[in-house]
């Protein structure tokens, strides 16, 4: 049984890793089959949101190993700032891509919607799967 204090910055790096695997798995059976149902329009805007999902996900990486990075003692640190320019950078680019993408694609809102959730719904299967190794 494995706890919490176990938990090490490869750890937090594979958690992630492993829930962009699931985000990329998760649009590259959605795309399709929203495409079939719906529409290329709905496709891409599902594809526009697990984008947006993936990315977040990325960046929230790529913040916290720099974090990570400053709170280990002996390892040298990267300075802060450009991962936190990338950060709001990405977050000012998200909200241009949600405005153009619900602007100019005439698809449903609740593939947008569901695209944007792929990151939270792989965050919380990685969540369980760790939850599951911890009590096992």
């Amino acid at each position: 049984m494995r706890g919490l204090e176990s938990f090490s910055d490869d750890d937090f790096r594979r958690t992630i890793l492993q829930a962009l695997r699931l985000v990329a798995l998760g649009t590259a059976i959605g795309v399709p089959l929203v495409w079939w149902k719906a529409g290329w329009q709905s496709a891409a805007l599902l594809a526009v949101g697990a984008v947006i999902s993936g990315s977040g996900l990325w960046e929230w990486l790529r913040l916290m190993t720099a974090v990570m990075a400053r709170m280990d003692v002996g390892e040298k640190a990267r300075p802060l700032a450009p991962v936190m320019l990338g950060f709001f950078l990405r977050l000012f680019g998200t909200v241009a891509v949600l405005y153009v993408s619900l602007k100019y694609l005439d698809g449903s809102v609740y593939a947008l919607a569901a695209g944007l959730g792929l990151g939270v719904f792989a965050l919380t299967v990685e969540g369980l799967r760790l939850m599951q190794a911890w009590t096992a």
